[in-house]
């Protein structure tokens, strides 16, 4: 087989580090690395999100000597605005013949392409096309049973759980919250379950996970007997717009507030309808603030090192989490620990990941058919109000 010559990209290296031994076959490919993508790692180091994944890719080209940089004194006379245009200079001018460029970045694959480059996705970043969103965790009849999966029967939603088939022929009521639709019922259901640990929640905006998996979370906490929980986690990925949440002024809490503020005003709602009085640091102001000994907002960052017990824990929007971000995060959870993972595929904004590539097609991907883990897409004719309606009836 002829020796290929791989050019890497910037977004494939903190995918995933090791991608240069993987794509280097033992020593059958050369792989390449711009100068350009060593100043985008530069750039990236102090970055609170993904400096320590930076750092795992600088490590893995330093230490491998079998790596081509492209010379810096080409890399000095570009002057482009964008960085990736500079990159497809640097393989044109002083790239190998018969580059390949391997990239996830899709806009970057079709200049690619203009410039006569050949280009392909990293394979270890595709895991199946929306596999969050083709797998809603129904089955059909006749289709082989997924663990905790639901099947309708006679008109009727089966729960295959684990404690076997069980009718969902009731309506749950959680903190005062009725489910405006079968499936949201279904998703408490799954939330619910005291045999499933880590649930997944796929659905377009509107259709009510946050504001379910709130309920569902006070609930498991503050009124369930005999529950393990002591505290929920409200867990983000923050793609920073604008000011760089280390510059802005307070606590955690108080950075986190811009990015969470939708939360708020959910439990706030939730607290009307039935008071929780425990979550808050002082009901009886005016300025809701949460006691942080039961209910306490994490940044992902934050969590590296952490060990997660007898907790709920709620990760919004999964889809803007690495591979090896959601890898990360949910190894911090032991013992008694009910994991909701909430996202839409859809909807992704950080730059480096993409409809497939993202942590919770990943979670989908690799956890599908295990016996304490289920997922469902939640969809329904009726959302958060007539507006989203209409907007989601027609596809706008």
């Amino acid at each position: 087989m002829a020796q290929k010559h791989f050019v890497l990209d910037t977004n494939v290296l903190i995918e995933n580090p090791k991608c240069i031994v993987a794509l280097r076959n033992g020593v059958e490919n050369q792989i390449y690395i711009p100068y350009t993508v060593l100043d985008e790692l530069d750039g990236l180091k102090k970055d609170p999100r993904i400096g320590h994944i930076v750092a795992q890719a600088v490590r893995a080209i330093l230490e491998d000597p079998d790596v081509n940089i492209f010379p810096p004194d080409f890399a000095a006379t570009l002057t482009d605005t964008l960085m990736d245009d500079r990159i497809l200079k640097e393989i044109l001018h002083v790239g190998p013949e018969e580059a390949t460029l391997i990239t996830n970045d899709r806009i970057l694959q079709i200049k690619a392409k203009c410039y006569g480059i050949p280009s392909e996705e990293y394979r270890d970043s595709d895991p199946f096309r929306s596999e969050s969103q083709r797998y809603t965790g129904f089955v059909e009849d006749g289709d082989e049973l997924v663990r905790n999966c639901f099947r309708w029967e006679n008109g009727v939603p089966v729960f295959h759980g684990p404690e076997g088939p069980k009718e969902v022929g009731y309506t749950h009521e959680i903190w005062g919250v009725k489910p405006r639709s079968v499936y949201q019922n279904l998703a408490l259901e799954l939330m619910l379950s005291e045999g499933i640990d880590l649930v997944s929640i796929q659905s377009e905006a509107g259709y009510g996970k946050t504001f379910l998996s709130l309920a569902a979370a006070l609930y498991l906490m503050l009124e369930r007997k005999d529950n393990p929980y002591r505290k929920i986690y409200l867990v983000k990925p923050v793609v920073e717009i604008g000011a760089k949440m280390g510059y802005l002024p307070g606590d955690i809490e108080e950075k986190m507030l811009p990015y969470i503020k939708y939360i708020q005003d959910l439990l706030i709602k939730l607290h009307d309808i039935r008071p929780c009085n425990r979550i808050w640091f002082d009901p009886q102001s005016d300025s809701f603030k949460f006691n942080p000994k039961k209910f306490e907002v994490q940044p992902v960052a934050f969590l590296r090192g952490m060990n997660i017990e007898n907790a709920v824990v709620i990760v919004d929007e999964m889809q803007n989490l690495s591979r090896g971000e959601t890898r990360a995060l949910l190894t911090r959870m032991g013992e008694g620990v009910k994991c909701i993972c909430l996202g839409d595929t859809r909807q992704v904004d950080n730059p480096y990941l993409n409809e497939s590539n993202n942590g919770l097609n990943w979670t989908v991907r690799k956890l599908k058919g295990y016996k304490n883990y289920a997922h469902m897409v939640l969809k329904g004719d009726r959302s958060r109000g007539p507006i989203t309606d209409i907007v989601l009836k027609s596809k706008l």
